[in-house]
């Protein structure tokens, strides 16, 4: 079933305990986005209200007593979008509540499945599929109807391989 619009809003806010995403792509060719990457590689500032709304809907999510997380999948050298993320997006969505973890693949996958496959999880339960074209640009949403066990133990192996954003940036070289 694919998750567009409200019927994806619906889907996505249903949940009770914890929405946690896996975050595969090196890019994400957004046309929301777009002005804000070309302003954030040209050296701007960043906007004051940059990605206001999805911090209001986090802190909802957390002032319910619901977590949100997920684990961003990187390879060396960082893609300007990641960059731009890393610099404007990150660090504003965990002051917000994000709880954002980085597993770099550089050098090993970690055996870890469904690389290039984005998703999100649910309560442990309902796995809805991101599915993308290679430049970035998002093809649609589509509700998973099958068993969720391959995803939640996924989801253990990327946490377990994965570290905290802020100590994954300390390591980077600058």
């Amino acid at each position: 079933m694919l998750l567009n619009g409200d019927g994806w809003r619906e889907f996505f806010d249903a949940f009770e305990r914890e929405a946690w995403r896996f975050e595969a792509q090196p890019t994400y060719t957004m046309p929301k986005e777009q002005e804000n990457v070309a302003r954030f590689l040209l050296g701007e500032g960043k906007p004051a209200n940059h990605n206001a709304r999805w911090h209001e809907r986090v802190r909802g999510y957390i002032g319910s007593g619901r977590s949100i997380g997920r684990v961003r999948v990187v390879r060396q050298p960082l893609t300007d979008y990641q960059r731009y993320q890393f610099v404007w997006g990150i660090p504003s969505n965990i002051r917000a509540g994000e709880d954002i973890r980085v597993l770099d693949v550089t050098h090993d996958d970690h055996g870890l499945p469904l690389i290039g496959q984005d998703w999100w999880m649910f309560d442990g339960t309902r796995i809805a599929r991101l599915n993308f074209r290679p430049d970035g640009t998002q093809i649609n949403r589509e509700a998973y109807e099958g068993d969720p066990a391959p995803y939640r133990e996924w989801q253990r192996l990327a946490l377990e391989h994965a570290v905290p954003f802020e100590e994954y940036v300390k390591g980077l070289d600058h």
